[in-house]
């Protein structure tokens, strides 16, 4: 894979100082659901979790990409930075006291969450203004291999430090990294000026207007926003599943890094296709490939828990299914970068990125049918739907397999 875009030094230190607050929240989802867990023990606190998550994102993501469309996007993430390390000093002053109860990691899940809303439409927004157009693939897939390369390595590091120190110790660090990033962007307050081209219509309408007239952004977003609430949204209780295969905290990092591993994976692979012929069929072969991971991941920990290979294969269909989630996302989150006008971005792509928080979302659905039934029959649910979406957008729409990377697609 090429590396085009950490040719550029602005987007180089975006980049890198973003390991820290990415980092940060990969350890503090790690952290949050594991506090609470072992505050109440149970899978609907951890759907509650999500939601309180979750919930304030998306509203705040709409608003947010107003925002981003009209201010200096690179100021936005600053005080979002500041912002989210803030709430994480508080938790972890709670935490350390011992003072934490579950209403306070609800609350300020809630908090972070919606500081997450802001940042994510201008993040979004703000890098292809570090890059060259020819480097937005390569930005793309940067921006993934980051995402997914923490996910692959600090869920690990995160349970082990639980077992050491408790949960304190990853909010601490996720201070850190948030203080981290706050202090690169004082140094790029001049990448990202507002947005000043002319437009009628700024308003929220007009992008989602925009998204229905075009039919590839309707159908890439709708699936995305599938694949993450019924499929990936089983990560938001994975610490069921640690405890049904016997592995605790370390298990359960083990098995986020897991998917974190099949993610970056996926990237690499993907990457190979962009320019492509056989780049739609590799992006709707990846999504069919996820289902299949999730419904395997549900036999085995539903019928082979107690077995001393069941927490492996686990952690095998994790990794797979890693592979195929993050082949499709890569792909179309490029498409949709490449063709969306920059006047539009910070509205379209911050619809977009409400994917991000339909994963903790999803364990409002997921957790509650895992009390339910169990953990097993929630995660068979969300792939059974996410397959019959893939299945119902592929006969509607059946050039979604002929996408050529070849060529600029701007429509269906």
């Amino acid at each position: 894979m090429k590396l085009d875009a950490l040719k550029s030094p602005r987007y180089r230190r975006f980049w890198l100082g973003s390991i820290g607050s990415t980092g940060a929240s990969q350890l503090y989802f790690v952290g949050l659901s594991w506090l609470v867990f072992k505050l109440t023990g149970s899978a609907a606190y951890l759907g509650l979790l999500g939601f309180a998550l979750a919930a304030p994102t998306i509203v705040a993501t709409l608003m947010g990409g107003l925002l981003a469309d009209r201010r200096n996007r690179g100021r936005i993430l600053l005080i979002t930075s500041f912002l989210a390390g803030a709430c994480l000093a508080i938790l972890t002053t709670l935490d350390a006291t011992g003072w934490v109860q579950v209403w306070h990691v609800l609350v300020l899940a809630a908090l972070l969450g919606l500081v997450s809303g802001f940042d994510l439409p201008a993040r979004v927004a703000f890098f292809p203004a570090l890059i060259e157009p020819s480097q937005m693939m390569s930005a793309v897939a940067l921006s993934s291999i980051l995402w997914q390369g923490t996910r692959m390595i600090l869920p690990a590091i995160g349970g082990l430090l639980i077992a050491a120190f408790d949960t304190w110790l990853l909010f601490f660090l996720c201070t850190l990294g948030f203080a981290s990033m706050s202090w690169i962007l004082l140094g790029l307050q001049n990448a990202s000026p507002a947005p000043t081209e002319p437009s009628n219509d700024r308003s929220l309408v007009s992008a989602i207007r925009f998204i229905c007239k075009e039919k590839l952004f309707f159908v890439l977003i709708v699936l995305t926003y599938i694949s993450m609430f019924f499929g990936t949204a089983y990560v938001q209780i994975m610490p069921v599943f640690a405890e049904l295969l016997g592995s605790g905290e370390k298990g359960f990092g083990y098995l986020i890094s897991a998917t974190g591993i099949g993610s970056v994976s996926g990237t690499l692979i993907i990457s190979r296709f962009q320019h492509s012929p056989a780049l739609g069929k590799a992006m709707m072969g990846g999504g069919v490939l996820f289902v299949f991971a999730l419904i395997l991941f549900a036999g085995i920990t539903g019928l082979y828990a107690d077995t001393p290979w069941g927490f492996y294969a686990a952690c095998l269909f994790a990794v797979v299914g890693g592979i195929g989630g993050s082949c499709f996302l890569i792909s179309s989150m490029t498409v949709l970068q490449l063709a969306v006008p920059d006047p539009l971005r910070g509205r379209v792509m911050g619809i977009h990125s409400i994917t991000f928080s339909l994963i903790a979302l999803g364990g409002l659905v997921l957790g509650p049918l895992a009390e339910l039934f169990s953990a097993p029959v929630a995660v068979l649910f969300g792939a059974s739907v996410m397959g019959l979406s893939i299945a119902v957008f592929s006969l509607r729409f059946p050039t979604l397999w002929r996408l050529n990377g070849q060529e600029t697609i701007t429509h269906l």
